[in-house]
């Protein structure tokens, strides 16, 4: 059992990110099959195209952005689930006036991070 507080666990900023910062709840020390991570936004802020060899399973606390999965745009707020497939490129533009905020959870395995170029 382990249990923290959000305070405690520092936060990173995302490298290819802007305005982004990372921290990770739950590592692969405490659970041996998924990590937790909880993203922040700043308004403006975001990521680029990428993908991920593993699959993401997102909740949105609070904020709204717009998220880019594949070729649909979709624009989330509070309380939407998003699912995001293994290899598929997405990006994330924070819609302000708040900080946008989600949890993402990956499977513990090895994960390629890849910057899609714009055309």
């Amino acid at each position: 059992m382990s249990l923290k507080s959000t305070h405690e666990i520092p936060a990173e900023p995302v490298r290819a990110g802007k305005g982004t910062v990372k921290q990770v709840l739950i590592g692969p020390e405490e659970g041996p099959n998924f990590a937790m991570r909880r993203f922040v936004m700043e308004p403006g802020g975001g990521m680029p195209n990428h993908t991920n060899t593993v699959e993401h399973e997102q909740y949105v606390l609070c904020g709204a952005a717009r998220i880019g999965i594949g070729d649909e745009v979709i624009e989330v707020a509070e309380g939407d689930v998003v699912f995001i497939p293994a290899g598929v490129p997405h990006w994330y533009e924070s819609l302000g006036p708040d900080d946008f905020a989600f949890l993402c959870v990956v499977p513990n395995g090895p994960d390629e991070i890849r910057i899609v170029e714009s055309e």
